[in-house]
């Protein structure tokens, strides 16, 4: 079977199984807290074993809050997040967004609430997948988020596309043309944006088994 539109991809992915870690409703731990803002400015260039013991670093010294961020010394915070890599540039990053959020919606339950895509991309140092997976998994919003792997199965399935925009307009229109079929398939009335959360976290979940180095495995998908 040809792959010929995301509606598709999204039925071959649930006939596998996946997904197969049901570890949050979202799939992104902890979704729909600010926890998930942390992480997904730490998880930029490194793995997520790896953001997971800087978190817990954050946690231990009672400091995963968006107050404690904001105002924490900058070589404290190097210091925490030092396991996720290129630690100096992203504790200042982080900080700065933490400042940035109580300036302009003042608490986190209103940036969940009212922050747009232009604002997080306004933000220094966080570019489309983040600001995507910040307003998906953090904020419960309709966002699809395109990362390398999305990219590289796509590839492999025999599309080309040109940008960013180009994957994540494929990967909506696909499910919204289908949106009835995408809910029976679930069995219930899934939120868009629930089901956005969800296809993404199936793309990662098989591409971790399914790619090794430059090889993509994609015989499952086409049965």
């Amino acid at each position: 079977m040809n792959i010929t539109n995301s509606y598709e991809l999204l039925k071959a992915f649930k006939k596998l199984g996946y997904l197969k870690e049901e570890r949050d409703p979202l799939w992104w731990p902890n979704a729909l807290t600010f926890e998930v803002v942390v992480g997904a400015l730490l998880t930029q260039q490194t793995k997520w074993q790896k953001v997971e013991k800087s978190l817990q670093n954050l946690k231990d010294e009672n400091l995963l809050d968006l107050h404690s961020l904001a105002n924490v010394e900058i070589k404290t915070l190097q210091t925490l997040i030092k396991p996720s890599g290129f630690y100096n540039t992203k504790a200042k990053r982080l900080r700065q967004l933490c400042k940035n959020i109580l300036q302009d919606f003042g608490d986190f339950d209103t940036f969940q609430q009212s922050v747009s895509r232009e604002w997080l991309l306004a933000q220094k140092g966080v570019g489309e997948e983040t600001a995507d997976s910040i307003l998906s998994y953090a904020c419960g919003k309709e966002a699809m988020v395109v990362d390398s792997y999305t990219q590289r199965i796509l590839e492999a399935l025999g599309y080309t596309f040109e940008s960013y925009e180009e994957i994540q307009n494929w990967l909506i229109d696909g499910i919204v043309e289908n949106l009835t079929q995408v809910r029976e398939l679930y069995g219930y009335e899934i939120p868009l944006s629930t089901i956005y959360s969800r296809f993404h976290g199936k793309i990662v979940e098989y591409a971790k088994v399914h790619i090794r180095g430059k090889s993509v495995k994609i015989e499952e998908l086409c049965l």
